[in-house]
């Protein structure tokens, strides 16, 4: 008798332990879907050195400089209204592989480009697959990841992005010593090498649950959540969320082809739900995710990353060689200070370190107006402000990695409901790039009217609003499942009661030992 207690017990602990094998491939799974992020990240990159020879070589004024390396961001408006519905349409996995192939094909005209208009158009289909990928990435990685790890895979997009923008930075400085015509006509072609083997990856991965049980697929959604889940008593409870939050009744058997109404497949009553008539608690959540990817560009940050040389350059660096190789020294500092989030997420919270890194922010970029004033106003070479504006971007870009730049996709990908997250993560992704391209194609216009220095007190001013924000009105979400956001923002009490049933439909699986889950036998995928 006390054996067999002892089995039980054994067998129970096993349940309740993580499976790592599962962690590796949900953790795989997540960077290939944030992939998708390294196709912006090396545009970013590769256009702030490319533009010093594309100015040359095709004879444009400042202001077609501005234009180019900022309207890739409105262009991509057009890709985040368009993923957010083809991903509810074809799926989370297919709506990445059109990313790539869109991306691949703007990729090629740009480095075919032989004037202007030419590399406009190629920026322009560029930028209906960066706006796919902007969207589709954080979407897809939250809701394969499990509660315990989702601040750390979530996060891989914004990972994907700063390493994209090293390797643009890198790609300058490699073809930067080839002839005028050619140099930035291959930095710009060799984009299209990442897109290619993004969609063939795709293939390995499978559908997001939270899609698959919106079209009424509940055996294969839950064959996916026993490959990516912690534990079976996860991949159950994840279940049963699911389907609450689908409208399912709990007891409608883990089959396929399960008849989804319209309104919960996430098509029709979205956009009066977000936008027209939405509740307290969803207007709660949409001002939260527009206000942060708001912030995290009007603070600067594309004016940093993409006009670097020209910002070092007013620093009295000179020599093309100089200015690009001291991007590399930023890229490879917001690539480091990234990977260093994605650790603390998950440990720390979002909260703490978004509010610790927009301070950071703030000081850095103060320092940085002090550096390039002093600079301004003398002639000559003045080595201590070199050194200054040097160090305080470095200082910038590492505080925002470490913080706003991460928390920004991990958090509006996380704290939407189920039936808007496409929606509405969709529209921060709009709100991010409009505010991007405004800043972008504004940067060089406002230092000629404020000065240079002036522009970053400007940024600064602004990144103090934002700590504000965030501590006035940013809630921790560390920990909670998706599902569990609807207690946190205060929803109505009939989703509370739905809630109330999950948990007693966990409890009910507990006592007997058996799911759903387990019981079917799932289609492959």
């Amino acid at each position: 008798m006390g054996e067999a207690n002892k089995e039980a017990k054994l067998v129970s602990e096993e349940a309740t332990l993580p499976n790592r094998r599962n962690t590796r491939f949900a953790s795989a799974c997540a960077v290939l879907a944030s992939m998708t992020s390294i196709l912006l990240g090396y545009d970013i990159g590769v256009m702030s050195g490319a533009a010093i020879f594309i100015q040359k070589d095709l004879h444009i004024s400042d202001v077609q400089v501005e234009v180019l390396l900022g309207i890739i961001n409105l262009y991509s408006l057009v890709g985040s209204f368009a993923a957010g519905r083809t991903s509810d349409w074809i799926g989370r996995r297919y709506t990445i592989v059109v990313a790539a192939g869109i991306f691949f094909v703007g990729a090629l005209l740009m480095g075919f480009a032989t004037n202007y208009i030419f590399l406009m158009c190629g920026r322009f289909v560029a930028g209906i697959g960066v706006g796919y990928a902007l969207m589709i990435a954080p979407v897809y990685t939250a809701e394969v990841s499990p509660a315990s790890a989702r601040g750390f895979l979530t996060s891989f997009p914004e990972v994907f992005i700063n390493s994209g923008i090293l390797l643009g930075y890198v790609s300058n400085f490699a073809f930067s010593h080839l002839s005028l015509h050619m140099g930035w006509r291959l930095m710009l072609g060799v984009g299209a090498v990442p897109s290619v083997f993004l969609a063939l990856g795709v293939l390995a991965m499978p559908e997001s649950p939270r899609w698959l049980v919106l079209q009424g697929r509940l055996a294969d959604a839950a064959y996916v959540l026993d490959r990516i889940s912690d534990t079976p008593e996860e991949a159950r409870l994840r279940l049963d969320e699911m389907k609450s939050a689908a409208g399912i009744p709990s007891d409608t058997p883990t089959a396929n082809n399960i008849p989804i109404s319209q309104t919960n497949r996430g098509g029709s009553g979205v956009w009066r739900d977000l936008y027209l008539h939405p509740t307290p608690a969803v207007r709660r959540v949409l001002i939260s995710a527009i206000g942060i990817h708001f912030f995290q560009q009007a603070s600067g940050i594309d004016s940093v990353v993409l006009y670097s040389p020209q910002v070092f350059k007013k620093a009295g660096i000179s020599g093309d060689n100089a200015l690009l190789g001291m991007t590399v020294a930023v890229g490879f500092t917001k690539t480091i200070f990234i990977l260093v989030a994605t650790f603390l997420l998950d440990r720390i919270g979002r909260r703490p370190l978004l509010l610790t890194s927009v301070g950071g922010m703030i000081f850095s970029l103060m320092w940085l107006g002090i550096g390039l004033t002093a600079a301004d106003h003398h002639e000559g070479k003045l080595m201590w402000a070199v050194g200054l504006c040097f160090s305080s971007i470095l200082a910038y870009v590492a505080f925002f990695s470490i913080g706003l730049g991460p928390v920004t996709w991990v958090y509006s990908s996380e704290i939407f409901p189920m039936r808007l997250r496409a929606q509405g993560a969709a529209a921060g992704v709009v709100v991010n790039r409009v505010t991007s391209g405004i800043i972008t194609m504004t940067f060089i216009s406002l230092y000629k009217a404020i000065s240079i220095g002036g522009s970053f007190f400007l940024y600064a001013g602004v990144a103090a609003a934002a700590w504000v924000f965030f501590y006035g009105y940013v809630r921790e979400t560390r920990g909670k499942t998706l599902e569990e956001m609807g207690k946190l923002f205060g929803f109505s009490k009939e989703e509370m009661e739905e809630e109330d049933e999950i948990v007693k439909t966990k409890e009910m699986t507990s006592k007997n030992g058996t799911g759903e889950a387990a019981a079917a036998a799932p289609a492959a995928l």
